[in-house]
């Protein structure tokens, strides 16, 4: 883990820890890596509830509640798509914070129009679902862990945001 992940880390752990607030997650090209993270510091199962590899489009339906209207019209690796793969988690859980990835991690399955290391994540909270398109450079486990960093980081930017309206 980076230095960086680490920190941010330490301030969701904080932040999470000091509101009572939950998080969940929903993963499909980070495979299991971002709850793996938020359960990197002792006492993460006070706000940590779990989470759900979805890689298969599959499990993105019948799991998370994907429609599949959204998956043939935007494909897997969409704001579309990794909104309600959020809303799915959160929904599943309770949780109070969702957050989901998709994206392309490489070396294969990319296109022109969504190359190797387009990535897309969801936060979703009280105030609302927010979604956010990475283009990332490098190997596979760089565009996996730069999707862990962005996604952590992401959720500590809403949560302080949150934290002005309490």
């Amino acid at each position: 883990m980076t230095s960086e992940v680490s920190v941010v880390l330490n301030a969701l752990h904080a932040r999470l820890t000091a509101t009572n607030q939950t998080v969940s997650v929903a993963e499909s090209c980070t495979g299991g890596l971002l709850g793996a993270a938020l359960t990197e510091l002792p006492g993460s199962s006070c706000y940590f509830l779990g989470g759900v590899q979805a890689y298969a489009n599959e499990v993105k339906e019948g799991l998370l509640g994907v429609s599949h209207e959204t998956l043939v019209s935007f494909g897997a690796v969409s704001g579309e798509v990794a909104s309600e793969m959020a809303r799915g988690i959160q929904r599943l859980t309770g949780s109070d914070w969702a957050i989901s990835t998709t994206g392309v991690a490489g070396p294969d399955g990319g296109s022109g129009e969504k190359p190797v290391g387009t990535v897309w994540i969801s936060v979703v909270g009280f105030d609302g679902v927010f979604s956010q398109k990475l283009t990332l450079d490098g190997g596979r486990m760089n565009v996996r862990q730069g999707s862990v960093r962005e996604a952590l980081s992401m959720l500590l930017e809403h949560l302080s945001v949150g934290d002005s309206t309490l």
